[in-house]
């Protein structure tokens, strides 16, 4: 991965924030699509450091540390969305005025979004919880399900064999540019 110039834009009321692409797992063909999708949004060039999957050999991994303006990490989980083979997840730290947020995808259920508060904690909105209510019909059973789709449980299970193969993985940074 390279690491870029560290530049802002100057004048520009937009806080900044930083956070991480994790791209969990993608065929061989796809590594060069990511890196230009990656470009795209952080406007530097991008040279990813990928390294094989040990959850499954045919694929690889990389991760990647960003800093940028707030709502880069909504633009960096959209920019991978088309390519429903892709196992990723972008988060995006809090900032000033603004909640932190996580993206996670996998080809089976889609792309996730949770907010995330200055504690780490996952952070659910008042329409959320009181839809999830009149969904279970006083069932706690049924609001619980709902409560860990809310959440994200499902992708977390899903992704959890990929991450714990990426321990101890390069990081490096990179810059958004103006």
């Amino acid at each position: 991965m390279s690491v870029a110039a560290d530049l802002h834009r100057g004048g520009d009321a937009t806080p900044t924030t930083r956070g991480v692409v994790f791209i969990h797992s993608a065929s061989t063909a796809m590594c060069p699509h990511v890196a230009w999708a990656l470009e795209g949004v952080l406007g530097t060039a991008v040279t990813l450091d990928w390294t094989s999957q040990p959850a499954d050999a045919r694929l690889r991994r990389t991760e990647v540390n960003w800093v940028g303006p707030a709502g880069t990490g909504a633009a960096l989980a959209s920019a991978l969305r088309g390519w429903d083979s892709l196992r990723y997840e972008v988060t995006e730290d809090p900032s000033p005025g603004c909640d932190g947020s996580r993206w996670a995808h996998t080809p089976d259920l889609g792309l996730h979004h949770t907010w995330i508060c200055a504690s780490g904690d996952a952070v659910v909105n008042e329409d959320r919880l009181r839809h999830a209510l009149a969904q279970a019909q006083g069932d706690p059973r049924v609001l619980a399900e709902i409560v860990d789709q809310i959440l994200g449980a499902p992708w977390d299970a899903e992704l959890e064999a990929y991450r714990e193969a990426g321990d101890g993985a390069p990081v490096r940074w990179l810059h958004k540019v103006g």
